[in-house]
């Protein structure tokens, strides 16, 4: 495990000697969308129907509006602490590319978060800007979830699937999620109606428990899913960690520093998952926070 201990308080539970664990390279490293940094550079996220807010106070992580119980059941979990991060980065930091990325985002972990939000998540993020998907999150929220408080402010929840399962395409569509509203609306009708047979194959729980690759075609038989959205859901909510997605910032920084500029998306994934494998998805967060913080070009 990637910590010593917690304490529990009234308001807040304190995780003691947390290794591998930086707010910036956690909550702006592409992977989550309910995360917004305050002006004391704690983050307020939203997840698992609960609001937190997270602090770093040198090498201790302080979780507030949180239990020792919701740590044990939800936080742990989520935030991957039972992983070792450090032999991970030991492993990967062999590649004397990959060393200088591994460094720069040394407190990346990767989130273990709720499959259904993140699958019409990753949906809506499809050609789209950080700023409109959480736009657009956020209105599906304050539409269909419930409403949670913390600190005199207002939160929602993402929906549950029977919460969300009775918007109509014009209702999606009104919140701004532009021609992702017919995709949005054909998954969740799916999701709906597999919710009742466990071997349908639109079933989110029969999708997460297959083997990777499975899993990753499985995924894009959901109308709008691509090969990097998919490697995005099974990343971020399935725990499939040879994932790699592929987006512009991981392109340039694959053809930057292993490929040609000519090679496919396919290839590059390929290259890759061949390169790290089970460990993909750790060396993808890690070179993806490099070159967009560095802003990596192609000449």
């Amino acid at each position: 495990m990637d910590f010593k201990s917690v304490e529990e308080f009234s308001d807040r539970i304190v995780v003691k000697e947390v290794e591998n664990f930086e707010l910036p390279h956690i909550f702006d490293c592409g992977q989550c969308f309910r995360w917004n940094r305050q002006d004391n550079g704690n983050y307020i996220g939203v997840a698992f129907k609960r609001v937190i807010e997270v602090e770093k106070s040198g090498d201790d992580v302080i979780i507030y509006n949180a239990s020792k119980d919701d740590f044990e059941n939800i936080w742990k979990h989520y935030f991957d602490l039972e992983k070792d991060y450090s032999f991970i980065k030991q492993k990967l930091k062999k590649d004397p590319i990959l060393k200088d990325a591994v460094e720069f985002g040394k407190g990346i972990r990767i989130l273990n978060q709720e499959p259904f939000e993140i699958l019409i998540s990753f949906i809506i993020s499809a050609n789209n800007r950080i700023p409109m998907i959480k736009r657009a999150i956020n209105r599906i929220s304050e539409k269909w979830g419930e409403k949670i408080e913390y600190k005199g402010n207002t939160y929602y929840a993402f929906p549950t699937i029977d919460e969300f399962s009775e918007a109509s395409a014009e209702e999606i569509e009104a919140l701004g999620v532009g021609f992702r509203a017919k995709y949005i609306k054909d998954t969740l009708d799916k999701v709906t109606e597999s919710c009742s047979n466990k071997e349908d194959m639109f079933n989110i729980n029969r999708i997460k428990s297959l083997c990777d690759d499975e899993c990753h075609k499985a995924l894009q038989n959901f109308m709008g899913i691509g090969p990097k959205v998919a490697d995005c859901i099974m990343l971020f909510s399935m725990e499939k960690c040879s994932a790699f997605p592929v987006d512009v910032w991981v392109k340039r920084a694959m053809q930057y520093f292993y490929v040609a500029p000519d090679v496919s998306l396919k290839k590059i994934r390929d290259f890759a998952r061949e390169k790290f494998g089970e460990l993909s998805g750790f060396a993808q967060q890690y070179l993806f926070y490099y070159a967009r913080e560095n802003n990596i070009k192609i000449d």
